[in-house]
């Protein structure tokens, strides 16, 4: 039987999930999308009934301001990741004056 506290870490944790999988849903999408832009904007589709005119810049909006918001959307979801960068940073930083501390010492 699950007590209060690991029933709220559960529904966390789905949650948690549900809005990584949102994230993937909302990349998949946005990758197909602009492939068929793309594809357009090539003129594939120009001999049939798909054939579209658009402005050279309209080739780069969609995928230009929706990649904006996917880009915030998995900050959203992946923020909290960003502290695994922070702390591999932290780590590297430390290891290259741990080296250079010790070649130092092997000379003097």
């Amino acid at each position: 039987m699950m007590n209060t506290s690991d029933k709220e870490k559960f529904e966390r944790a789905k949650k948690q999930v549900a809005e990584i999988k949102g994230f993937y849903v909302h990349l998949s999408i946005y990758l197909f999308v602009n492939l068929i832009l793309l594809l357009i904007a090539f003129g594939l589709f120009s001999d049939g009934f798909f054939s579209m005119h658009m402005p050279h810049w309209g080739h780069f909006t969609t995928p230009f301001f929706w990649g904006i918001g996917l880009f915030f959307h998995g900050l959203k979801v992946f923020g909290h990741k960003m502290k695994f960068l922070k702390n591999w940073e932290d780590r590297k930083i430390k290891e290259y004056i741990d080296r250079e501390e010790r070649d130092f010492e092997k000379f003097n």
